[in-house]
Order: structure tokens, then sequence, then C-alpha cells
């Protein structure tokens, strides 16, 4: 391990920690951006808050199980696919399908299950269909721009205000730099201890007046990369709206094949012979109960 490294390190760690805290108090001067780069870091903050706002509303509707959108996470991280599930459609759709080969596809209850299952089926298969399309065409694009664009801003936006504490520190620095030689030069230099002072305080302002010129200097390179990086966010809204009318194309598909399903099933569905009694059908039968070996018929008046 490199000491003198890491020494260097820890004291620039506690420069940075002295200005912050000196900035918070009002004890020391802050370098302010100019008014564009704060009206760009503002829109940027505004698209990636907005981004993470309809991403999460958008998988909630996609996928209303937080259980299910979680391990979906976890797999597309691990696996790099997301897990293929049956839908709730389609469960249903099973039930149905086992509950009319019970019931018979001879009897009209049994065959209208197994029509029914068929179409709930057949619907699970579309919301599948619809769901890959709406992640692929909005969900993870949407996510890339958080996790690549927006994480890259973030992390040169710190780095811009760590050059920005180093470059207020070295303006500090110079300031007492400053102060100091002048209250040196106005000694008598014929003693040897004012004459050293003199020297040490010149050749401090020397080293001072560099650092202020290398942290400008890097600080002024990183604004400017921040600033790019800040006006290429408004020029993303153009892919983001090629995904949403992605999003939008999913669902259109997703309600015209739902609708598709739904009117056949219907026509099937009034192929089926309806025949009331055969189904037990109890509309024009007449309520009796029997106590013992008497029926009494609830339609029939009642003696006191």
């Amino acid at each position: 391990m490199d000491l003198k490294k890491l020494a260097g390190q820890a004291g620039q760690f506690l420069t940075r920690a002295v200005q912050y805290t000196e900035e918070k108090i009002g004890s020391a001067e802050k370098t302010e951006l100019d008014g564009h780069f704060e009206s760009l870091s503002l829109q940027a903050e505004s698209a990636k808050q907005w981004t993470e706002k309809l991403l999460t509303g958008a998988e909630s509707v996609l996928i209303p199980n937080p259980g299910n959108r979680v391990e979906d996470m976890i797999f597309e991280k691990i696996e790099k696919r997301r897990p293929n599930r049956l839908s709730n459609l389609e469960y249903l759709g099973l039930d149905m399908v086992q509950a009319g080969n019970e019931f018979g596809s001879g009897t009209a209850y049994g065959s209208a299950l197994l029509k029914v299952g068929g179409a709930e089926q057949r619907l699970g298969l579309v919301e599948r269909e619809y769901i890959s399309n709406a992640v692929q065409g909005f969900i993870q694009p949407m996510r890339k721009f958080l996790d690549t664009e927006m994480k890259t801003i973030t992390r040169e936006k710190r780095l811009l205000e760590t050059k920005r504490l180093d470059l207020d520190a070295c303006k500090s620095r110079l300031r007492k730099a400053r102060s100091l030689d002048g209250h040196s030069s106005q000694k008598d230099a014929v003693d040897p201890k004012v004459l050293v002072a003199q020297l040490q305080a010149e050749q401090e302002l020397i080293e001072a007046e560099a650092d202020l010129r290398k942290a400008q200097a890097d600080f002024d390179r990183q604004a400017e990369i921040t600033k790019l990086l800040l006006e290429g966010v408004r020029s993303s809204q153009a892919a983001h709206l090629r995904h949403l009318n992605e999003l939008v194309e999913a669902q259109a598909q997703y309600y015209e094949q739902s609708h598709k399903v739904m009117v056949e099933l219907q026509k099937d569905l009034a192929s089926v012979p309806f025949n009331p009694s055969a189904v037990g059908a109890f509309d024009n039968s007449v309520p009796v109960f029997q106590i013992n070996d008497e029926e009494i018929d609830l339609k029939s008046p009642t003696s006191p």
C-alpha cells in the first residue's frame, strides 16, 4: 500500500470536509455555477424523477403482483431473462377445462366450461405476449436510460462538486497566503527570522497560486463534461417518445386480440343448447318441504 498516496487522499478529504463545513456555517465563499447549468441540472433531475415514476406505474399495471416483479428483477440480473410463468387467466382456463371434463362434454355446462376455459387460456397467452412486448419496448429501454445516462450524470455531478470544493479550498488558501505575505513584507527584513518568514510566505503564495490554477482548470473541464451530459438528457426525449409509442402499440394489439377472442367465445356459447330442466333450474318448480311423511307446498296458503 502506498502510504504517501493514502496520506494525500486523506488530506484532500479533510480539506474538502473543512471547506464544506465552512460553507454551511457561512464563513467561506462558494463558487456558483451559471444559471444555464443550474437549469439543465433541474431539468435532468425532473426527467429522472418522472421516468422512475412512469416505470413504477407501468410495472404495476403489467405485473400487479409485487412478488412477481421482484422475481423478474432477480431473473433479469442473474439469468438475463424473465421467468416464463403462466398467467392467472391461464390458470383459470385450466381449472375450467378440468371441470368441464369432469362434468362431461356431453352436458351443456361441461361443454360451456370447456369452451370458456379454452378462451381464457388464449387470453392468457395474449396477455403474456402483451407484457413481453411492453417490457421490451418500454420498460427495458427506459430503465436502461436510468441505469446508464442518469447514473453517469449523477456520478459526474458528484465529481464536479468535489472539484468545486477543491477549487474553493484553493481560493481560501490563496487568500490566506496573500494576507500572510502582506503582513511579512511590512516587517523589518534585517531580522533573520523575519527574512525566513517572508521567504516561506512567498513560497506558500507561489504554491497556492499554482494549485488554484490547476484546481480551476480541473473544475472548468469537469463542468464542461457535466454540461454536455445534461444537454443530452433533453435530446433523449425523442427516444422516449418512440418507446411510448411502442407501449401504446402493444396495448392496442392486446385489446384487439382479446376482443377477438371474446367475440368468438360468445358465438361458440350461443351454439350450446340451454335446457333449464337439464341443468337443474328451479324457476318454474314449486318449492316443497317434507316433514316426516307429509309434503308441504310452500306456495299454497297455510291454515292458522
